[in-house]
């Protein structure tokens, strides 16, 4: 018990006293929960019915709690336990911890004012009048107190719980779970769904202070293995994303529809593997093309380029550059000439070798694998 509680027994009020101010209880229940209908407009439509009289009641068992304090009487009855469990249900009503209060000072207001009118009449010594207004108002306060302690904890409850059922949605995105399964963990978290996600990486301490900066129903996770941070950005206009990450070290994938974000985040994670300078994975699709099977593009590099392996090393690297250069620039003798800062003759002479080691150099077929054999240079 509270030391503003415990001074409540010290007013030790007589039997009469408490006799009269028991036989107002009802009506004084009545008369508070009207007051805070007709002056807290979060309570106007909230007090009727079933609501209404577990209320009365409620004020009634708190009020005749305290009478038993004053009277030296007191029960276990907890009436701040009570109140604790009030606060946390205004939270599940949907009440602010403003309304909440304005609603307990009406009511310690009309309850002060009922009380005074029976325990007056009944013989209450003028000089107790003071006190006993005093700790009314001390009793009420600490029930006060409890249920603004019920409703900031089940606030804190309720935030953790929503902030999980975000993050599990975002590990459910990340796996490819399929979509009704994503649908249900979408509900469960209360997120509406946009058309798309885009996945962006970064280091796990950079992702919250990112987060802040982006769209509010943006999923975040900071505890992925290897200390990486993944946002899921909805609808992402990319050039303004982009800018908005400039400063940190990100890599973007591309926007895909929200139940295949997966493919998003896929993409980007490949990218960084290629190199930390990637940052927009749309400007590297090439490489990321031609990575994405390792072990088939290096097949395909040594059947492709087998003919430049019986040369000497640095003979096949020149030819190799020169196939390069001609390849991009589609034969243009003066264009891969500059290119490759030689002679237009030595490029001729290059590629005489060159039509040598490859007879079938016009061949579409071949063309396009050697295009793609010296897409991204030795490897």
């Amino acid at each position: 018990m509270s030391h503003a509680l415990r001074r409540v027994s010290e007013l030790a009020l007589d039997e009469t006293t408490v006799t009269a101010l028991r036989a107002t209880l009802k009506t004084t229940a009545d008369e508070v929960v009207q007051a805070i209908i007709d002056e807290v407009p979060p309570y106007a439509n909230a007090l009727s019915g079933h609501m209404g009289a577990t209320i009365r009641r409620a004020v009634r068992t708190a009020l005749g709690h305290y009478l038993d304090l004053a009277s030296g009487n007191a029960t276990g009855v907890d009436a701040g336990d009570a109140a604790y469990e009030l606060g946390r249900g205004e939270v599940r009503d949907g009440r602010s911890m403003d309304a909440l209060l304005s609603a307990y000072r009406v009511g310690a207001r009309v309850a002060w004012r009922c009380l005074a009118a029976g325990a007056v009449p009944a013989g209450l010594p003028a000089a107790e009048v003071a006190k006993f207004a005093e700790l009314t108002f001390a009793y009420i306060d600490e029930l006060s107190a409890a249920s603004a302690a019920g409703h900031a904890d089940e606030l804190a409850a309720r935030g953790r719980a929503h902030e999980l059922h975000l993050e599990h949605l975002a590990r459910d995105i990340l796996a490819g779970a399929s979509p009704d399964v994503l649908l249900a963990s979408a509900q469960r978290a209360g997120w509406q769904p946009p058309v798309s996600l885009t996945a962006v990486l970064l280091p796990a301490a950079q992702a919250r202070p990112a987060y802040r900066t982006l769209d509010p129903s943006t999923l975040v996770l900071d505890d992925l293995p290897d200390a990486t941070g993944v946002l899921l950005v909805p609808d992402a206009d990319r050039p303004h994303l982009l800018r908005q990450l400039t400063d940190r070290s990100a890599v973007a994938g591309p926007a895909r529809p929200w139940t295949r974000a997966s493919a998003s985040y896929a993409r980007a994670l490949r990218a960084r593997s290629l190199s930390s300078a990637i940052r927009d994975t749309e400007d590297h699709l090439p490489e990321l093309v031609l990575s994405a099977d390792a072990d088939a593009f290096a097949d395909l590099r040594a059947r492709a380029l087998a003919p430049l392996r019986t040369l000497p090393d640095a003979t096949a690297r020149r030819l190799e550059e020169t196939l390069r250069a001609w390849l991009l620039h589609q034969g243009r003798r003066e264009e891969v000439a500059a290119a490759l800062f030689v002679h237009p003759q030595t490029v001729r002479y290059r590629m005489s070798q060159l039509r040598e080691l490859f007879p079938d150099l016009a061949s579409p077929h071949r063309v396009l694998e050697l295009t793609l054999a010296v897409g991204l240079g030795d490897t």
